[in-house]
């Protein structure tokens, strides 16, 4: 039985602070992607169902500009951005036509991405062609790659703003002063009360109404805009399923199981011939204690052949032979001679090894002795300086190769950027620190320019929202109100 295709619909949320991180990778604005199998040369692949020219955060600023929606009574830390990603498992695609099939299915997927946000509130929408599936890629001998799409969206919803007490005219007090289209999240994204199959609504032990997550239910009308078009042979992603919830990270982390399941594999394989290859040592071993054994047995027989009264001519070696060269030996002496004969050549051999291995061991010794004599002396006689002695010239090795690297790096900071830059670049968050100590070089200037300006436009953000002028048109918007 062939496995099961899920269809997967999730939304992750972003501020304008933590953005760019998605952006990045939707992009492909990183160089490297050390945590995924993205394989940059297939990047071409990738397609685009609607581009974003600027920055996610410029796009925003645009439409608010121009009225298109609103950011009224919103933090500026608020979540105004929706990722939402569309997926199914990789053998789906791979088994009804590969790249062509995916391009289709997601261009199909992108319009339901525009039923559910309104196309003008869609900044960005990719589909991913260059995340190799290692678990698949093995099975079937040749590439095979996660498609998947993502979709940049805002979470707009039509809000009525009415006069309020405070107006001049009470007679216009609750009346609809003006039709805005909002930015919510909480208010996108309501949750829905459950019904039973004559639309009561259904009550919990505690007489409370049962609530369906509405990522749920985005689950089940991507399935069913999916299987209308149709697109066949897949089924909704569980209810109850966490998956909408994920990380993009820990999304992927859980796609990624097979290939974990094949590198356990591997580890226990390798693991195996590990084991096997002990146990040829252990053998070997065995064999030298056993060639050790037949050694001294053969150094006995030596010393026996030695102990023996007379010489070979004195051996009873009975009659010669009326005609020829030949002589008749007993049994046991004949024996006993072969035996004598043979040992005796293995063990001039063995004895002439063991005394060239035996004097070689004693030169390295009595090198390697007045090499270290003096150190050998301190150890005895005061030990723990000495230890204390060479942990302190380690300690400052480390410290100085530190120091050059801190100042080849100041030195070249400066050389690079301005006062300002370079302040932007010490202040950035440690995320980004973290990602930025990943590369090198050419690589990481293009990298620590990109932040510079990614940061330049935060700080004038927000030099822009704290300003006197600001503040007095958001009091003037309020006192309109």
């Amino acid at each position: 039985m062939g496995k099961t295709n899920y269809s997967v619909a999730r939304v992750v949320t972003y501020t304008k602070q933590s953005i760019g991180k998605a952006e990045r990778h939707n992009e492909r604005k990183n160089v490297n992607y050390s945590n995924m199998n993205v394989d940059l040369e297939q990047t071409k692949n990738n397609v685009h169902y609607k581009t974003c020219n600027t920055t996610y955060n410029e796009r925003l600023k645009e439409l608010v500009d121009t009225g298109k929606i609103s950011l009224r009574g919103l933090k500026d830390n608020a979540k105004v951005f929706d990722e939402l990603v569309l997926d199914i498992n990789s053998d789906y695609f791979e088994k009804h036509g590969g790249y062509d099939f995916a391009k289709k299915f997601y261009e199909e997927a992108y319009h339901f991405a525009e039923k559910e946000y309104g196309t003008d509130n869609i900044i960005s929408a990719v589909m991913h062609a260059d995340e190799q599936n290692v678990a698949l890629t093995e099975k079937y001998g040749k590439p095979i790659y996660h498609y998947h799409l993502h979709v940049i969206a805002l979470p707009v919803v039509k809000k009525e703003i009415k006069y309020s007490k405070r107006t001049k005219d009470k007679s216009l007090v609750g009346k609809v002063k003006e039709t805005i289209m909002q930015v919510s999240h909480s208010n996108k994204w309501k949750s829905q009360k459950a019904l039973d199959n004559e639309g009561n609504e259904i009550l919990n032990d505690k007489g409370k109404p049962v609530l369906i997550k509405s990522y749920s239910l985005l689950q089940d009308r991507f399935y069913k805009y999916m299987s209308d078009n149709g697109y066949k042979d897949f089924i909704r992603g569980e209810k109850g399923s966490n998956a909408e919830h994920l990380s993009d990270l820990e999304y992927k982390a859980k796609k990624e199981k097979e290939k974990l399941q094949v590198i356990t594999d591997k580890v226990k394989e390798q693991q195996s011939k590990f084991a096997e290859t002990t146990s040829a040592i252990e053998d070997s071993e065995n064999q030298i204690n056993q060639a050790q054994q037949e050694l001294t047995e053969i150094k006995k027989d030596i010393d026996n052949y030695k102990g023996y009264k007379g010489d070979i001519d004195s051996i009873d070696v009975g009659k010669s032979k009326l005609f020829g060269k030949k002589v008749e030996l007993d049994t046991d002496d004949y024996k006993n001679l072969v035996k004598y004969a043979k040992k005796g050549v293995v063990a001039d051999v063995e004895i002439k090894q063991l005394k060239e291995e035996n004097s070689k061991l004693k030169y390295d010794f009595n090198e390697l002795k007045e090499k270290t004599r003096d150190f050998i002396r301190a150890i005895a006689y005061a030990p723990v300086r000495v230890i204390n002695f060479f942990k302190s010239i380690f300690k400052e090795e480390e410290q100085e190769k530190q120091r050059q690297l801190k100042l080849a790096e100041k030195q070249r900071l400066e050389k690079l950027y301005t006062p300002t830059e370079r302040e932007i670049l010490a202040n950035i968050t440690d995320y980004d620190k973290a990602y930025l100590n990943r590369f090198e070089g050419e690589t990481k200037e293009r990298v620590e320019r990109g932040l510079i300006e990614e940061y330049r436009k935060q700080l004038e953000y927000q030099e822009k929202i704290n300003s006197p002028e600001y503040k007095k048109k958001r009091r003037a918007d309020r006192n309109a109100r």
